[in-house]
Parts: C-alpha cells; sequence; structure tokens
C-alpha cells in the first residue's frame, strides 16, 4: 500500500496493536495515580474500552476507512469504563466523524480526524482540566495538522506525532500542580500514547502475536434460580448478536422486544441508532436468529452450548451471586418482576453487605463496580434496559463513574433517565434517605442533591509506595485518611488513622457519623473506634457491615 494512505484494514491492525499495546503496560499506567493507593484504575478503564472497539472489529473486512472507524467508535462508546475510558472514546469518535465517507485517508485527512477528535473529547467533559489527556491529546493533534502537509509518509506524521505527545506528557505536571508534588505524569495521556505507539508499529510493520481477549465485569443483582423455572439445566444456547437495521422504517425496539422475548430469558437489547446488540438464552437460536435478520444483517454473532458449558444462571433469590456465566456475558438482572412502576433506582456497589444495605433502601438494580471495576456504558444501558419505569435515577457512587453513566443516560429511549452526583458511597447512602416516590422527579433530584452536597466522606486504605501528598509524608504499607479528596493523615497503624481521620471531619454541625466497614475488620477495633466516638463527640454511630474490598473503613458523617 502507499505509504500515504491509510485504508480500513491497515486502520483495524492499528487499533489491535494499539490495544495490546496498551494493555502490556496497564498495571504501570494504573500506578501513575496521584494518591498511592491500590485501586488505580486509568489503565484497567483505558484498556477495557480498546478491547471493547477491538472486539466490534474482529469479524469486519471492511476496506473503507470511514466505516472502520464508525464501528470502532460504535464498540468503544459502548465498552467506555471511567472518565478515561469516556474520554477516549470520544477522542476515536470524534476521529470517525471526520473520516465519515472516506475509502482511504492521506496524512491531512488523519491529521483532521484527530483534532475533531479532541474537540469531541473537550466538549463531552463538563469541566475540562489541563494537564491531562486532553492536553496531551490536543498539543499532539495540533502538531500533527501543522505538519500533515508536508510529511512524506504516515510513519512519517506519527513519528512527529508522537514526539509532540511525550513532551506534552512531560509538560503535564507543570499544569497540574498536585502531578508536581506527588512526582508522576498523567496516567490518562501515558495510556493515550501506549495505544499511539502500538499503531505506529503496525503502521512500521511490527504486528504483535499475543491474542487480545477482555473478560467482562460482570452486573449483580438478587437472583433466581432458573432451574425452577425451566424444569431442569436444560437452559439450551447462549446467543448474542450484534447487528446493522437496514429496514428502520419497519423496526421498532419495543415491538422488537415483545417478539423475542417468547423464545428464552436472560434478554438484552442494546440499540445505537441502526446497531443493535442482543443476548438471549434460548432453545432456538435459529428462530431468534431469523427474527432479526428481518430487519436488517450481522455484524458479529456467538452461539454456546450452556448445557456442554455446565452453566448455571442465577436470578433473583434472597442472595447475590458475584460469580459470572462461564459463557462470559452478564446475567444479572433486574431485582423484581418487569411491573411497570414511575421510579426506577439504580446503583454502583460492591461488597456483599453494601449491596444488600442498597437494595434494603430501595434501590432496583445494582451494578457491580466502585472504584477498581468502572461500569462500561453498556453495563448502564442494559440495566436501564430491563428496568420498565417513567424515571430512573442512577446513583454511580464514584466520580470516576459519572461520566460513564451520564452518557449512557441521553442514549436511553422510552425513559428519562437522571444521574444524580453522587461521588462517594456515603454520598450515596445518604441520598437515598432523601428519595420520595411520591414526589416529582425534580424534586426528587433536587432534594437528593442537596442533601449529599452535606455529606463528608472518609476512607481508610493503604499505600503502595513511598509519596507525599498535600504535603503529608506516606510510607509504603502505611494506613491513609482521605479526606474529601485529600489525604489528611497517614501512619502504620490503622485504628490510630482512623480514629485521626475521623477527628478532623467531625465538627459542631455533625449530627451522625455512619461506618462503612469493610471485610478485613476485627469487631475488636471497630468497637474500640465507636466507643471513642461516642466519647469524645456524643453523635449517633450508625455501623454498616459494608464487606467493600481495599477500604478497610468508608466514613460518612452527616
Amino acid at each position: 500500500m502507499d505509504s500515504m494512505q491509510l485504508d480500513g484494514q491497515l486502520l483495524k491492525q492499528m487499533i489491535i496493536n494499539g490495544s495490546i499495546k496498551l494493555r502490556n503496560n496497564m498495571e504501570r499506567i494504573n500506578q501513575l495515580n496521584v494518591f498511592p493507593v491500590p485501586d488505580g484504575d486509568t489503565g484497567s478503564n483505558m484498556s477495557s474500552t480498546m478491547a471493547s472497539g477491538v472486539k466490534a472489529l474482529l469479524s469486519v473486512e471492511e476496506q473503507s476507512i470511514g466505516q472502520v472507524a464508525k464501528l470502532l467508535a460504535r464498540g468503544m462508546l459502548m465498552g467506555a469504563r471511567g472518565n478515561s475510558g469516556v474520554i477516549l472514546s470520544q477522542l476515536f469518535s470524534g476521529m470517525a466523524s471526520s473520516l465519515k465517507g472516506l475509502d482511504v485517508a492521506d496524512p491531512v485527512d488523519f491529521a483532521k480526524a484527530l483534532r475533531q477528535g479532541v474537540e469531541q473529547a473537550y466538549a463531552a467533559v463538563i469541566n475540562p482540566v489541563e494537564g491531562t489527556m486532553l492536553t496531551v491529546a490536543r498539543e499532539g493533534a495540533d502538531k500533527a495538522l501543522s505538519v500533515s502537509d508536508s510529511v512524506s509518509s504516515f510513519s512519517e506524521l506519527f513519528h512527529l506525532y508522537i514526539e509532540e505527545l511525550e513532551m506534552s506528557l512531560e509538560r503535564t505536571p507543570d499544569l497540574l500542580p498536585i502531578l508536581k508534588e506527588v512526582g508522576v505524569i498523567d496516567s490518562g495521556g501515558a495510556g493515550y500514547i501506549e495505544v499511539i505507539l502500538g499503531m505506529a508499529d503496525a503502521l512500521d510493520g511490527k504486528i504483535y502475536e499475543e491474542a487480545l481477549t477482555s473478560k467482562p465485569d460482570t452486573l449483580t443483582a438478587p437472583h433466581i434460580n432458573l432451574d425452577e423455572i425451566h424444569g431442569g439445566r436444560d437452559f439450551g444456547y447462549c446467543t448474542e448478536f450484534i447487528m446493522q437495521i437496514e429496514k428502520m422504517d419497519e423496526f421498532s425496539q419495543k415491538d422488537f422486544i415483545d417478539m423475542i422475548s417468547p423464545l428464552g430469558d436472560s434478554l438484552v437489547v442494546v440499540r445505537d441508532e441502526n446497531i443493535l446488540k442482543v443476548h438471549i438464552h434460548t432453545k432456538t437460536p435459529g428462530d431468534a436468529l431469523n427474527l432479526a435478520q428481518h430487519f436488517g444483517y450481522f455484524i458479529n454473532l456467538k452461539i454456546e452450548n450452556m448445557m456442554l458449558q455446565h452453566t448455571e444462571v442465577l436470578l433473583h433469590q434472597p442472595e447475590i451471586s458475584n460469580d459470572p456465566c462461564e459463557c462470559g456475558h452478564d446475567h444479572s438482572r433486574i431485582l423484581a418482576p418487569k411491573i411497570h412502576k414511575k421510579y426506577a433506582l439504580i446503583a454502583v456497589v460492591t461488597g456483599e453487605g453494601l449491596k444488600d444495605t442498597f437494595i434494603e433502601m430501595g434501590c432496583d438494580y445494582i451494578v457491580e463496580g466502585g472504584q477498581t471495576m468502572n461500569p462500561s456504558i453498556d453495563d448502564f444501558l442494559s440495566a436501564c434496559e430491563q428496568i420498565s419505569a417513567d424515571y430512573i435515577i442512577i446513583i454511580p457512587n464514584n466520580k470516576n463513574v459519572i461520566l460513564s453513566a451520564q452518557t449512557a443516560a441521553k442514549l436511553v429511549e422510552g425513559k428519562e433517565v437522571r444521574v444524580l452526583p453522587a461521588k462517594t458511597l456515603a454520598q450515596g447512602y445518604a441520598s437515598l434517605t432523601m428519595f420520595d416516590a411520591t414526589q416529582d422527579i425534580d424534586k426528587n433530584i433536587k432534594d437528593m442533591s442537596s442533601h449529599i452536597a452535606h455529606v463528608k466522606t472518609g476512607e481508610i486504605t493503604y499505600s503502595i509506595r513511598d509519596s507525599v501528598n498535600n504535603g503529608v509524608q506516606i510510607k509504603k504499607d502505611d494506613y491513609m485518611g482521605i479526606f474529601d479528596d485529600e489525604i489528611k493523615v497517614a501512619c502504620p497503624d490503622r485504628e490510630q488513622c482512623a480514629k485521626e481521620l475521623i477527628r478532623s471531619m467531625i465538627d459542631e454541625h455533625s449530627e451522625i457519623i455512619t461506618l462503612i466497614i469493610g471485610y478485613d475488620v476485627p469487631e475488636a477495633e471497630i468497637a474500640e473506634i465507636k466507643a471513642m466516638i461516642e466519647a469524645e463527640f456524643e453523635l449517633e454511630v450508625d455501623v454498616i457491615e459494608g464487606g467493600q474490598d481495599i477500604y478497610s473503613y468508608i466514613i460518612s458523617v452527616e
């Protein structure tokens, strides 16, 4: 191929290379965290997002770069996790918009696409911060655009592009003071460069051999045993397909769901414009495919015999199952039969005790996730699809999940979806006390949002490296007390660390303190901390056995 032209198949190979390169360096990216916490997830989120894009391309033989870029953007959007994953997906989505209609791209076309990707990514972030992946991508795209009409090959364009990206990354600590204090570069920018380095290697003929796999995170919810419904373990076939709808004038998503529902269980139907994603457990996969094919053609499909796999699928029982189905798909469902209701609440939670608590507080659907496992946009779309309600309120419980939830909310059809700005589990838990199903949606969102604004959140976790943050000296394996996104205390004794953090959180306006306990904390330690609070502050103390990993204590002060 002419080195001044880029077609769809070469772009596909470049993306696969970029995804593998990022995954191989994922842990290094995770560790570029301004907090030395054990659950940095920027690399994981970006890698998962890239893997979703690759999955959308694996069976595609399309030669047009415009079409390949479009399919890539759709796949990445559906699989985007965390803020970094959503921003990454928007960079490629903007590129796809710029490449629309092109069979091949020259360096000028591609550089313009890089710039449009930057513009779309900036537009997706309400308050863009410089010194992040956005800055790195913007400065790199500007450089690429400035030289695109003078380079002699795509390899030269990428060489100059990467050179500027790496210099921009080195400048990120000068733009974001916290990076300089901690002594790290921006993790999102570093992850983006790994993708581009992999793409450049593919241009130069260096194709990575490693197979690309991805294990999706699962949503979890109370469940029922399908053995009781079907009278045995003969569940038939796990059938999943992605198709392009050709007969848009004949297609109704609601009618399609009504037609395919009698064919099986565990049904998930997600639509994005003319792309339809379907998952169903059925004894007659041919019937499901014939029905779908009436409306268009398949982009990708997969059928697995669940009887041979000895797969047990669980839905709604008093317990919650975390075990993913061996077929690799998400089988969690709504907490109750599909009775239409005015409101439904979706919460992102990890930890068995916390899941139980949020369900008891009125949540209809639990999305498994949190800091170390940010749900994807597709996870939220699937959850919303399975709920029959006029209004759905998503409670993210993590600042890195809000953007994914907001993006998914815009894609849901037929229901009004609102995202509560709950950045912590403590805020989300407190917000549920203000929900009133008799009020209208605007009043509920206003009351719940107002309440969480007065909730202080503290967390106790441990350090994975020596560091300094906000003037606090931290040693590896120290316990750290984090209060509203600032490390306030660090010491080797967990109980002492928790007590000092709590003292810094309580003031004369404090009335209630809630301790959400991790899985590894002994009762004697909890009793000592509770006694200290009652003796020194005479506050009401509520203790919840959360069972969460990483964070020994999540502390809420209201």
